[in-house]
């Protein structure tokens, strides 16, 4: 089928058209200059004859979602949206470059360099799982990447929400890394499904071409889902891929979303250990932690939100346990009330002297404060009991650090304290933290540069006590 030519490009105040960038099946992207400040911009424009009031109401969300994400440093910055004098909605964007869409399948990739390109991505798209939405078509062709070579994830939302109603054309685009769920149709995105996603993505930057696709062979649409459905994933086939990375990727790409990694944070953390088995430093991950980074966009289109059932479920849930929690206040105070009127003795008729009644006052007031200490003695007791228990010193200690510098590169390690099956080695250099559950921790620095770890252990999603700062400092090759 021929390509269709690019659209005319529209007249935007303020940007001076260079020439084109790319089609796709809705929009087209234009080379700008931005007259001020003066830079040269990418502008995503949407075909006339797909807008439509759906669609740009969903334009309108992907531009409200992609501003309020692209903060993240993975995460492709949007400057504007607008509509154009011929009635077009369109994008300002950083200009990037495509050239790893390309890039995989002409060379082969470094291993380190793939799994920082991973946990980069990863921390963007656990991000964007934090805020409530779904990406929905990951792949390689939508991660760019900087003019610093920073990679970032572009296109959220507009083209699965678009491929709601023209199913054929983009899931033809997107098949090869789509998860078997989605390709069923049993749904149209979870957590899980874009676990299988990045991990499919991962995968083709190693492997030089798409999981399922077969090099020679035949790689119709109808071939590849057949291969996704029920097919087992094949070896990536380079010698320098360990074993464990092979493992992971396998994971993330089992058949049943049960069985892969829970989130994409799970996944990143496990490219993390892969790094620390090579012996280089783990990639940081990215994640927005503080209530005011994660402020949501309350008026983003449903279909690109993580709501589906198990959103709903938990939803129900805590409105369930809302609503149990004020039930009980309620039976507690009317338990209480008829515990203090069978507890205080009524009226017999005789008549009480304002001594008598006086002292019973005394009385009730002095039980009444006996047991509000006994309460308060009670709730301070748990509290400490809880207390005791998360700043339990069961949780072993880190001790004796050791330093060693080749070149550039500073290795630390330590001797593992006892460490039981799931607990964890949290490692912290400066504000980054990394999670691991190797003894060893590497990381490049400057000439000069001084750079210090301290290292905890985690069991059961407690942290144990953190053990002594260890530094060591880089000296100059002079």
């Amino acid at each position: 089928m021929a390509r269709r030519l690019p659209s005319q490009p529209p007249v935007l105040p303020g940007f001076s058209h260079l020439h084109v960038l790319g089609s796709g099946g809705f929009a087209d992207v234009f080379l700008y200059e931005q007259n001020m400040p003066r830079r040269q911009v990418a502008v995503k424009v949407l075909l006339s004859e797909v807008v439509n009031d759906q669609v740009r109401q969903m334009f309108q969300a992907e531009a409200n979602l992609m501003a309020q994400l692209s903060g993240h440093p993975s995460i492709l910055t949007v400057y504007q949206a607008s509509v154009s004098a011929d009635g077009r909605p369109y994008l300002v964007m950083e200009l990037c470059s495509s050239s790893l869409s390309e890039r995989y399948r002409r060379e082969r990739i470094p291993v380190p360099d793939v799994l920082q390109i991973g946990v980069k991505i990863g921390s963007a798209i656990e991000t964007a799982h934090r805020q409530g939405v779904l990406h929905r078509d990951i792949k390689p062709s939508n991660i760019l990447m900087t003019a610093y070579g920073h990679p970032v994830l572009s296109d959220f939302g507009i083209a699965a929400s678009l491929g709601e109603s023209e199913p054929a054309e983009v899931m033809g685009l997107s098949i090869p890394w789509s998860a078997p769920e989605v390709l069923r149709d049993d749904t149209s995105g979870t957590i899980e499904s874009e676990v299988w996603s990045l991990g499919a993505t991962v995968y083709s930057l190693l492997a030089g071409r798409s999981p399922f696709e077969v090099l020679g062979g035949s790689n119709t649409s109808h071939d590849l889902m057949a291969r996704i459905e029920k097919g087992k994933l094949p070896p990536i086939g380079r010698t320098d891929v360990p074993a464990s990375l092979e493992s992971v990727l396998s994971k993330a790409m089992s058949h049943r979303p049960e069985n892969r990694q829970s989130s994409i944070l799970e996944l990143i953390r496990d490219l993390q250990q892969v790094e620390s088995e090579l012996g280089v430093a783990q990639t940081p991950i990215e994640v927005a932690v503080d209530d005011w980074a994660l402020a949501t966009v309350a008026d983003l289109e449903d279909r690109t939100r993580v709501r589906g059932i198990e959103g709903g479920a938990i939803a129900v849930a805590n409105r369930r346990r809302r609503r149990r929690a004020v039930e009980q206040q309620g039976t507690f105070a009317q338990s209480d009330s008829a515990h203090r009127s069978n507890a205080i003795p009524r009226s017999t008729g005789t008549a009480a002297g304002p001594d008598r009644r006086g002292r019973r006052r005394v009385q009730y007031l002095a039980w009444a404060l006996i047991a509000a200490s006994v309460v308060v003695l009670a709730l301070g007791g748990i509290a400490t009991l809880f207390l005791v228990r998360a700043t339990s010193t069961d949780i072993p200690t880190v001790t004796d650090i050791s330093a060693v510098t080749t070149g550039s590169s500073v290795r630390f390690s330590w001797a593992d304290p006892g460490l039981k099956a799931g607990d964890s080695y949290v490692v912290a250099q400066g504000t980054d933290r990394s999670t691991q559950s190797s003894t060893t921790f590497s990381t490049n620095v400057n000439d000069g540069q001084q750079v210090c770890i301290s290292v905890t252990v985690n069991r059961a999603g407690k942290s144990g006590p953190a053990s002594a700062e260890k530094c060591s400092v880089v000296q100059g090759s002079k």
